[in-house]
């Protein structure tokens, strides 16, 4: 399993938010490309990058903070938020990213999507973003009719490179991740899945690598780490060091 830390964007700041409301937004640090350096320098080997204003707009809107990511940083970035055409994935992997995510587009776009594995093998993953057990779009400010296991299996002989499932009602919270579900959802599709929302500790890592390893791809970490529950350098090595 590979450790994602999280630098979400609004405003050019590195912020968390609470279930993904813009209106509780905690700023972190002022500046991303220098978060993005400590994440790299602790031994992460990728970062999971969010242009939440571009989400909400339906197009990239933090470009200059994720250019000063990619300049700081050797390791792979994915990314997500506002990407809703295939010469706007096209442009981000041209400048460096190493893997685009797909959350509305996914949804509305399914035939973008998978243009989009065929032009660009393994660098496109989809976000399975869930409120209610719908899939939320639109930087979550809508919901949708499609299930999250409606959504995967659309995509399963696509080449998706991954699958980031989030509970929506628990990102942010540090209230435990969800991890029965995603384990389910894992289970039932061959698309590899990350797990995102709600680690609050290093124990919580410790159940989703134990129960995980062999199903999850990954999981991705944000608030956790910044106020201090989780330490990255402990979370590297235990994520480095811990058997299958």
């Amino acid at each position: 399993m590979i450790l994602f830390p999280a630098i979400d964007l609004k405003d050019g700041q590195c912020v968390r938010l609470v279930q993904g409301d813009m209106d509780r937004a905690s700023v972190f640090n002022d500046d991303p490309a220098a978060q993005a350096r400590d994440f790299a320098e602790a031994g992460c080997r990728w970062l999971h990058v969010v242009d939440l204003n571009g989400a909400g707009a339906g197009r990239p809107v933090n470009s200059d903070s994720v250019a000063r990511i990619l300049e700081a940083v050797s390791i792979p970035v994915q990314l997500g938020g506002g990407i809703r055409e295939l010469a706007t994935i096209e442009n981000w992997l041209e400048a460096g990213v190493a893997r685009v995510v797909l959350g509305t587009a996914a949804a509305r776009s399914p035939t973008l999507v998978k243009a989009a594995c065929r032009a660009f093998p393994d660098q496109i993953a989809v976000a399975l973003d869930g409120r209610d057990g719908r899939i939320a779009v639109e930087g979550w400010a809508e919901t949708s009719n499609l299930d999250e296991y409606e959504l995967a299996r659309a995509f399963e002989d696509a080449g998706v490179a991954a699958a980031i499932r989030t509970n929506i009602a628990r990102d942010g919270t540090m209230e435990g991740p969800d991890t029965e579900a995603t384990i389910a959802l894992a289970r039932a599709v061959s698309i590899p899945v990350v797990a995102s929302g709600g680690v609050g500790s290093l124990a919580d890592l410790e159940t989703l690598k134990r129960k995980g390893d062999g199903l999850l791809a990954g999981v991705i970490v944000g608030r956790a780490i910044y106020e201090g529950r989780v330490s990255v350098a402990e979370a590297v090595r235990f994520f480095t060091d811990a058997p299958a």
